[in-house]
């Protein structure tokens, strides 16, 4: 079988770079012989289902412009573990090939498919970890008086202070 290969590339924030990742993809092709169709990048949370560049990836993969989808981790697809099941239910209709470069993850195999939903599973709880220790420090910023991302004390209520031993 000829693997014709949609790279699909994700960071975070605007300070990270997608240039890494896609190296590492394309030199798995290149030793593999596989054929890159595209190139796919976004610069969005991988909690997010509706990012740009994944959309497009999506409408092609539905047009049956190519037979594989490659990423260096399995977290640049996404962190929910419904949604990365969705995704690749929706790979094994099509019959889309699903390549994860530095976790072996083959989906045309059984142990490749047990492999690929624990992963996902600890994708979510990775993400969920996150999200509770960003939520208890925003508290925590609160009870010491500060608030926000500015982290500017917060200003007294009332009038001003008397100052009893002036």
């Amino acid at each position: 079988m000829k693997f014709k290969v949609a790279i699909y590339c994700r960071v975070s924030t605007e300070e990270q770079d997608a240039d890494k990742q896609e190296f590492i993809c394309k030199e798995y092709c290149k030793r593999n012989q596989f054929e890159i169709f595209k190139v796919y990048k976004d610069v969005c949370s991988g909690s997010k289902s509706s990012r740009p560049s994944f959309n497009k990836l999506q409408d092609d993969m539905r047009h049956h412009k190519f037979n594989t989808i490659m990423v260096t981790r399995l977290d640049r697809m996404g962190r929910s573990l419904k949604h990365l099941l969705s995704l690749f239910d929706e790979f094994n209709t099509k019959g889309i090939h699903f390549i994860s470069t530095t976790q072996n993850i083959d989906t045309t195999t059984s142990m490749g498919r047990l492999q690929l939903q624990i992963l996902g599973a600890f994708a979510e709880f990775e993400r969920n970890m996150i999200s509770e220790r960003t939520k208890e420090g925003l508290k925590r910023a609160i009870g010491v008086g500060k608030r926000g991302k500015d982290k500017k004390p917060r200003k007294r209520r009332g009038g001003p202070k008397d100052n009893y031993f002036a």
